[in-house]
């Protein structure tokens, strides 16, 4: 750690706003696995995400941005990709990257392979192999 850091010894929290708490809910629970710390009504649903806070937060409009707001470091993204698709999960496609791989996993040139989603929201999540 540097000598004048100021955060960089702090955990990080993220957050993810969202327009409905019940349909976030489930979709990171129970279709994503993470494990519910706290519902604090009406400010944010507080997930564990493997040991970061993740604070799913109601917002009143929200339009999703078209870049990944959050994503998960996975030990094999085939693996990941196959159960998300089988708990009804889409992969995103962007034409020249990813459109060509029956998976929707994208071969970046760095070595990692990433694939994409949305929450019912509309964020963008994605999943990387490094």
């Amino acid at each position: 750690m540097a000598k004048d850091s100021i955060l960089g010894a702090s955990k990080v929290v993220a957050f993810v706003p969202v327009t409905d708490a019940a349909k976030a809910r489930a979709f990171y629970e129970s279709v994503l696995g993470l494990r519910l710390v706290e519902d604090e009504k009406p400010f944010a649903l507080v997930f564990d995400a493997n040991g970061t806070m993740l604070r799913v937060t109601p917002v009143g409009e929200h339009k999703p941005e078209p870049f990944t707001v959050l994503g998960w470091d996975v030990e094999s993204i085939d693996t990941t990709v196959q159960r998300l698709t089988a708990a009804g999960v889409a992969m995103l496609r962007f034409p020249g990257m990813n459109d060509g791989d029956p998976l929707g996993i994208w071969n970046a040139p760095g070595g990692a392979r990433i694939a994409w989603f949305n929450d019912p929201d509309g964020n963008v999540l994605s999943v990387t192999e490094f």
